[in-house]
């Protein structure tokens, strides 16, 4: 049924029309409400509360702006909202000074305020009616550090920026969705794009990966994991970036430069048997890692790994210590010995 019939369905009431409707349209709202939010979860609570809206709000949709700019407004307004209650979410980077090479901290921080992975799986395929300004491609937009740089702007800048040049909407479109005037959103474009130039990344995840090419970003890939599961902490240390840093949400402590991630290895991750299986993430390589557990004779899910590359050095390793990402990145719960 075409989206004019589907909508007319859905408004009387059709729960199948409406689950047909909004199918399409589910990925790029999902990913908007991420990308506004910096959480997966929150972004499934938003997207809820999303399509709760649109069905109740149909019957009401008179046709003067079009259902994707509806929807956009929609989600938009519900993400402000989620960031008004919720704490900011940043990474590890962001939120203290590196540790020592000798400094180790088993401190967790209870309150949930780190950036949350995203699975490639999820994201979706360019929108057919993407607007001439994007700016960021899909892939880009999802990408950790520009995710992480976006969550330090007030929620109207942060949003402004994201429907303007990742979604595409003109400066015009912008401000009928949050319902303030031209010049107020491309002040607050200005603003905004200002501190993603301060603090987002030199260089994007996807330039990095199209300039190594998939054969040598597959040994690169492959290398670290072959390392941390011989334990060679020279080999290991040996593909990093003089500068690299390692980080470990929801622990607080980070690492950067040589020194200090050797230290960090041997006295800890490099003392367990590990696993590896290759995923990506946010546009980024990553790796599932499993920890040998000896009571259930068999490696466990532990810790998603997602790989910042400059070149062919790993300039970053955020690793998640959150086990319970990994069905969402379709990964097993636990390998065989």
């Amino acid at each position: 049924m075409h989206e004019d019939g589907l909508l007319g369905a859905a408004a009387g009431g059709d729960e199948a029309a409406f689950r047909d409707l909004m199918m399409p349209l589910r990925p790029q709202l999902h990913a908007h409400c991420y990308r506004m939010l910096g959480s997966v979860d929150d972004a499934d609570e938003a997207l809820q509360e999303v399509l709760l809206r649109v069905w109740r709000g149909l019957g009401r949709f008179e046709g003067r702006s079009s259902l994707r700019s509806w929807l956009y407004r929609i989600a938009t307004n519900v993400c402000l909202n989620l960031i008004q209650k919720r704490p900011k979410r940043v990474l590890p980077l962001d939120h203290t000074s590196s540790a020592g090479p000798h400094e180790m901290s088993s401190e967790v921080l209870v309150e949930s305020v780190w950036i949350e992975p995203y699975p490639d799986s999820a994201l979706a395929i360019p929108d057919a009616g993407e607007g001439p300004e994007a700016r960021y491609e899909q892939r880009e937009s999802i990408e950790l550090a520009f995710v992480a740089a976006i969550q330090h702007l007030p929620g109207n800048e942060r949003a402004a920026l994201l429907l303007r040049e990742v979604i595409g909407f003109s400066a015009r479109e912008v401000a009928e969705l949050m319902e303030v005037t031209v010049p107020a959103v491309n002040s607050a474009l200005q603003r905004a794009r200002r501190l993603v130039d301060e603090r987002g990344p030199t260089e994007s995840q996807q330039v990095a990966l199209r300039s190594l090419g998939d054969a040598r970003l597959r040994e690169v890939v492959d290398g670290y994991a072959d390392a941390f599961e011989r334990g060679d902490v020279d080999a290991l240390v040996g593909m990093l970036a003089e500068d690299a840093t390692w980080s470990m949400p929801p622990i607080p402590d980070w690492y950067r430069g040589h020194e200090a991630i050797a230290a960090f290895l041997v006295a800890g991750p490099l003392r367990v048997r590990w696993r590896h299986v290759s995923t990506s993430a946010n546009g980024q390589a990553a790796v599932g890692c499993y920890a040998w557990d000896a009571q259930r004779g068999c490696f466990v899910a532990t810790v998603l790994d997602v790989l910042t590359l400059r070149g062919e050095r790993i300039a970053a390793v955020t690793a998640f210590l959150d086990r319970e990402v990994f069905a969402r990145f379709g990964l097993a719960d636990v390998l065989p010995t």
